[in-house]
């Protein structure tokens, strides 16, 4: 893991150092709120990471960032679904078993993505 270095000037002609922790990004690994929840983005009609591995045992939150409505839905009623979801609205489930869990948003079911729980 190496910390991103860089300079920048100010207004006034000094440089300031500043330091970057970039390795969640170059391993582009979502970020865990807590040590059991990870998070997916409803942004642009897509889901944000599409395809999320995760450990037995976690929370997967998803939230709208769009302008309309969604519904996260499990492919195979393996979890249950959402409410309808608006601008800012989350909604969370707990993956207590390995698998693949493939779900969709029903109102726009062009919209997929996979949680795989080791």
């Amino acid at each position: 893991m190496k910390p991103l270095v860089g300079s920048i000037k100010l207004l006034i002609g000094l440089p300031l150092l500043c330091t970057f922790d970039t390795s969640a990004l170059a391993a582009n690994t979502p970020l865990a709120a807590d040590a059991g929840t990870y998070h997916v983005e409803i942004r642009n009609f897509a889901f944000a990471p599409k395809t999320l591995t995760v450990p037995a045992g976690t929370r997967v939150e998803w939230t709208n960032r769009d302008d309309e409505p969604h519904v996260v839905t499990s492919a195979g009623a393996s979890f249950a679904s959402s409410k309808a979801l608006d601008t800012g609205d989350s909604y969370t489930a707990t993956f207590a078993k390995r698998g693949t869990y493939t779900y969709y948003c029903s109102i726009h079911p062009m919209m997929v993505g996979t949680i795989i729980v080791q």
